[in-house]
This record gives C-alpha cells, sequence and structure tokens, in this order.
C-alpha cells in the first residue's frame, strides 16, 4: 500500500478527539470554557524518496507557541467557510501553499489546546512542487520530515515541564534539530496509532 492509500485507510479507523490535557488526568477543566475553532493543514508532499510532512517553527515573536514546531493553520475568521477553509487560507498565508495545490483526504477528531483552540487536523496531500514563501511574520522557518518518522509511534516518548505551576507532560517526536511536541506531536501521534492500526 502506498503512503496517500495509507493515510485514506488510517483516516477511516475510528479514533476520539485528544487535547493538550490527554496525560495529565489530574486536571480539571471548566465546565462551559469556550474554545475557539481552528484549522491546522498536515500537510503531505509527495516525493519520490517516500511522503514528507511540511512543518513550520512559530516566530518567537508571535503571542500564541512561540517558536514552537506547528503545522500551517489558525483560528477560523468569518471569511472562512468552515475549519477545512481556515487551514488552507492560512497555509496560503505562513507557506505559500496554493489552495488549489492540496488535495484534502479528510480530517481528524478535534484536538483542544491550552490556549483555548478546538483545532481541526485536516490531512492535505500535495504532488505538485511550488516555492515556499514563509510568512516573515509568523514563521521563521520551513521544512520536511519523513512522513515514516512522524508516523512511528515507537519514536514519540513522552516528557514533562512545568507550566503554569504545575507539570504538564506531553508527546514529543524529535527530528535532527527540530523539538516537535505539545499539540502537534500529539496530532502526529494519532495519526501514527491511526496507520498503524491499518
Amino acid at each position: 500500500m502506498n503512503d496517500r492509500a495509507r493515510i485514506e485507510a488510517a483516516l477511516l479507523q475510528n479514533s476520539t478527539a485528544s487535547s493538550d490535557f490527554d496525560l495529565n488526568p489530574d486536571v480539571v477543566l471548566p465546565v462551559g470554557r469556550k474554545l475557539r475553532p481552528a484549522g491546522v493543514l498536515v500537510p503531505v508532499m509527495a516525493t519520490t524518496n517516500g511522503a514528507e510532512v511540511l512543518l513550520t517553527k512559530r516566530s518567537s515573536r508571535l503571542k500564541h507557541h512561540p517558536g514552537q514546531i506547528a503545522f500551517p493553520g489558525g483560528k477560523q475568521d468569518d471569511v472562512d467557510a468552515d475549519v477545512t477553509a481556515a487551514a488552507l487560507r492560512e497555509a496560503e498565508e505562513e507557506v505559500g501553499l496554493p489552495r488549489g495545490h492540496v488535495d484534502i483526504l479528510g480530517t481528524m477528531p478535534t484536538h483542544e489546546t491550552v490556549t483555548g483552540f478546538l483545532v481541526t487536523p485536516v490531512i492535505g496531500w500535495i504532488d505538485r512542487d511550488f516555492d515556499i514563501v514563509p510568512e516573515l511574520g509568523e514563521v521563521a522557518e520551513v521544512f520536511r520530515v519523513p512522513l515514516a518518522h512522524v508516523t512511528d509511534a515507537g519514536l514519540f516518548s513522552v516528557q514533562s515541564r512545568r507550566w503554569r505551576g504545575t507539570r504538564r507532560h506531553y508527546y514529543t517526536v524529535p527530528f535532527g534539530p527540530y523539538y516537535i511536541w505539545g499539540a502537534t506531536a500529539r496530532i502526529l501521534r494519532s495519526l501514527a496509532e491511526r496507520m498503524e492500526a491499518t
């Protein structure tokens, strides 16, 4: 089965929503909390050496998740028909990925972040080259990681750090100099679990 077919099969697997609190069962979330809808694009690039996932390193000047490794994406604005449209718009703005180059394979269950977003991961297949143009105000760097690396559940580990006075545990899947963790790693871990179940 090729990479695209494996992803399509993985998206048919049942799974539940995830959150930044998955590994922190003692956290009590406020009842009635308001979450802002957002979409991130998981851009899977077809290459002759196997598929790769395009990721960004966020600018250190950003309010939310500065300097972290992330998918292109952001909150759903009034101009967006839905979270998929938001993910495509943000990917075009952040890395110069034309919307017409993306074949949407499907979405994964939502992921709640510690910053109050309800994120829908949108899986996109890209088999055409494009000029990567980072949006300098938001993106410090754009790079690719082999799909095989970030969908191997055995490469993920659980680490922790103190956050707002408590110890928070999270997934991480480092790649070379890139420390992929938090929501990005959690979403990739969910994809890895689905792909290993196919």
